[in-house]
Order: structure tokens, then C-alpha cells, then sequence
């Protein structure tokens, strides 16, 4: 799931989580209060977390707020308090780099686009043969699940799908462990010849499948 949009809030401090989308998109900072993203999705691997706060929301911890969470404290000592993960850190350096070489956050949110349109498009038009359980308002472009068969799920056509996918060279592409079906993962690092070699793979599986469901 993925607002399309920053809620009214009418002064209350904004909170978000955008670990899956940070940079693949432009975002008005100065509507949230406090921003925070893991790398390890778009901007680098894991072990680093970055985090946008409002100056005047610092030092409101809770008194049995541990260390790591008191922005305070990083301020003040520059994101240095404790030994930083330089290896990631400098990863996410040579990351932001390739964002700007290949056109900023402009050409990111471009390539969202275009990539999650194009497997949406397969999805809308597959006559139930996939199925995106989101309402359209509120569709991810980072991550695409989907259910293959009908609405709930055909589970033998979602292992085969995981199968061949597979050997075709796509990778996790399984559901989360709690909700099952497939779910697509477009990252910044997935090309959009990536994603239509995706859709190319899910025309062929339901022409070769359809008549299971």
C-alpha cells in the first residue's frame, strides 16, 4: 500500500515510514515532522537508517527512550555517537551518486511510473486471472501483490507461477509469509526492461494457465 497523497494533519506532528519508497518520488518535507527510511529498499543495504526530523520536534524522548532513539543526542553529535556503519554508509554515497547520474529523483519517479504501470496494466486486463487485492487509490509502485487464479488465490497455480518464474530467472518473487499469493518488488535498481520482461513472463504463465482457472 501507498498514499498518493500527504493527509491534513491541522498541526499534528506527521510521521512516515518510507523505507520503500524514499527517492522514488519527490516529497514536500516540510509537511511531515519526522521522516524515516532503512536503506536496504532504495538507497543502499541494510544496517543504516535516515531519518528527516523537524528542528523544533529534538529532545522530546521519553525518559526510558534508549540512546539510539534520541535524535537529540544524534544531532548533537553529528550521527556519531556510536561507531556509524561506514560500509553502508558509503554504499548509500555510491547509491546517490547513480541517482543523480541517471537523472535524479525526476527519473526515479519517471521509471516508478512506467514500471508499475506496466504490471498493473497486465493484472487490470487479465480478466481475473490475476488479482491485486489494493483498491487502485491506494496501489504501491514499489511493491505489486497479486493473487493468481481468483481473488483468494489458487494455490497450486502460485507455486507453479514461483516455479517457473524462477527458472526464468526471477527471484522472491512469493508473497509475504502472512499474506501469501506473489508480490513483484520495482526497487530504484529494477530497469524498466526488467519490469517488461516481468510482464512478458505473466502474459506467457496465464495463456499457458488460463484454462486451470
Amino acid at each position: 500500500m501507498e498514499f498518493q497523497f500527504v493527509p491534513e494533519t491541522n498541526g499534528v506532528p506527521l510521521v512516515c515510514d518510507m523505507s520503500s519508497n524514499f527517492l522514488s518520488r519527490h516529497t514536500d518535507v516540510s509537511k511531515f515532522g519526522l521522516i524515516f527510511a532503512g536503506a536496504q529498499k532504495n538507497i543502499g543495504c541494510a544496517g543504516v537508517t535516515v531519518v528527516i526530523i523537524r528542528e523544533d520536534l529534538i529532545g522530546f524522548a521519553m525518559k526510558v527512550c534508549p540512546v539510539i532513539f534520541d535524535f537529540q543526542i544524534q544531532a548533537g553529535n553529528s550521527s556519531l555517537y556510536n561507531t556509524p556503519p561506514t560500509y553502508s554508509i558509503y554504499i548509500m554515497g555510491l547509491v546517490f551518486n547513480w541517482i543523480q547520474e541517471q537523472g535524479g529523483v525526476d527519473k526515479m519517479e519517471q521509471n516508478s511510473i512506467q514500471k508499475s504501470s506496466l504490471i498493473y496494466d497486465v493484472i487490470d486486463k487479465s480478466d481475473g486471472f490475476y488479482n491485486c487485492p489494493l483498491d487502485k487509490d491506494c496501489r504501491s509502485r514499489m511493491n505489486i501483490p497479486f493473487r493468481i487464479g481468483s481473488a483468494e488465490g489458487n494455490e497450486t497455480l502460485e507455486k507453479e507461477f514461483v516455479k517457473e518464474s524462477t527458472q526464468k530467472g526471477f527471484l522472491q518473487l512469493k508473497g509475504h509469509r502472512s499474506v501469501g499469493g506473489i508480490r513483484a518488488s520495482l526497487y530504484n535498481a529494477v530497469t524498466v526492461e526488467e519490469a517488461q520482461h516481468l510482464v512478458t513472463f505473466m502474459i506467457e504463465f496465464m495463456e499457458k494457465h488460463r484454462h486451470h482457472v
